[in-house]
């Protein structure tokens, strides 16, 4: 047997059924319709891992099909990021990480699980109540980029659910579509780098089997990104949006009675 042949069956070490092949696959199918603009829809992506393999391994395995969505997207939109405003938020997300780190890194699975289902209810609700506020002007001073910045960087180590955070901060610096999806491209791209040491050597949830796993989901990846940019300008995007968290609500749900 070849090494490439033995890195591939490196994925058989987690014993999936059909029906969880199933779900990872159209997990990594909306990552890549996320990851090309359609925003909002990725939280369901984590949900679906986390059904499938767990809280903490989850993390683990998303976060190489992240990155390699954050490659096309910075690629795709690359003449459109805002880099003032990135840098803006960027250290307060990585302090976020930073926590995120030490808090997650000894936590029973149950109680990251736990931990998990409840950060992405509150995201839900969050967005839910963004999506139907009437009054979208929010704060722009430096406190709220930090706040929002900090609790971007917490929850994206410990369940890759920035998108709601950082959602509302470009909102409120009233970036247009392009701006908005192509500075979120590269804030994401760095970050997600930045997290990828931590999940080898602290966390121990990106490894070979891993990453086996991952170039398995890569042609479900590709489709997504190839349909995101088909829908991205014709999609009615609130009805999809409020059909996409109520399903991800509901896929939280389980994750916290599973």
């Amino acid at each position: 047997m070849s090494e490439l042949q033995a890195f591939f069956q490196l994925a058989d070490n987690y014993q999936l059924q059909g029906y969880q092949w199933a779900l990872a696959a159209l997990a990594a199918l909306i990552l890549g319709i996320s990851k090309s603009g359609i925003k909002g829809i990725s939280i369901i992506v984590v949900t679906l891992l986390a059904l499938v393999f767990g809280g903490k391994t989850s993390t683990g395995i998303l976060l190489p099909m992240l990155t390699m969505g954050d490659i096309f997207a910075v690629w795709y939109y690359r003449r459109h990021a805002q880099w003032k405003l990135l840098f803006q938020l960027l250290p307060w997300m990585m302090a976020g990480v930073l926590i995120g780190v030490w808090v997650g890194k000894d936590l029973p699975e149950q109680i990251f699980k736990q931990g998990m289902a409840v950060i992405i209810l509150g995201s839900v609700l969050m967005m839910f109540w963004w999506g139907n506020k009437k009054d979208k002007k929010v704060p722009d001073q430096w406190w709220f980029a930090g706040l929002m910045g900090s609790s971007a960087g917490f929850t994206t180590m410990v369940g890759n659910l920035a998108g709601a955070f950082s959602n509302i901060y470009f909102l409120a610096m009233r970036l247009p579509k392009n701006e908005f999806i192509g500075t979120a491209a590269w804030l994401f791209f760095i970050i997600n780098l930045f997290k990828l040491p931590f999940h080898i050597f602290v966390w121990e949830t990106v490894s070979w089997q891993s990453l086996s796993l991952n170039v398995r989901l890569f042609p479900a990846l590709a489709l997504g990104l190839f349909l995101g940019i088909k829908l991205v300008e014709q999609i009615k995007e609130k009805a999809y949006r409020n059909m996409i968290l109520i399903l991800t609500a509901l896929g939280a749900l389980l994750i916290l009675l599973r």
